[in-house]
């Protein structure tokens, strides 16, 4: 069994957060997607929505950071496994992106319906 199987929760949480970090130092796409997170954040503090709008705003940004978080693994993964270009590569690199790009669109779509809704709030 390899030996970063089955670590305690602490050092499997120092990965995630390494992992995370790292991200966001190389990924321009992981910055700009958590500095909107951070504005709508606090739109939704001075707009001061129900707990229901946070819950789905929160899982629609959610998914959006995880899609890119995996996009950037899966592209990482196959850079380094393949170095040259590949139609077979270029087509897994694609999808993964459109995964975001799906996961994106969900979210604005939240952010539309949260919207049509404070407009019709009395």
């Amino acid at each position: 069994m390899s030996a970063w199987k089955n670590r305690p929760w602490a050092a499997r949480f120092g990965c995630a957060l390494h992992g995370l970090a790292r991200a966001l130092r190389s990924e321009r796409s992981l910055r700009t997607q958590a500095l909107v997170l951070v504005l709508v954040l606090i739109a939704l503090c001075v707009l001061r929505v129900t707990p229901v709008w946070w819950a789905l705003v929160c899982a629609a940004a959610g998914t959006v950071l995880a899609a890119e978080l995996l996009n950037t693994a899966i592209e990482q993964l196959a850079d380094a496994l393949h170095r040259e270009k590949s139609t077979a590569i270029g087509a897994v690199k694609d999808s993964a992106a459109a995964a975001v790009l799906i996961a994106a669109l969900a979210a604005a779509a939240v952010g539309v319906a949260l919207l049509v809704h404070l407009l019709r709030r009395p």
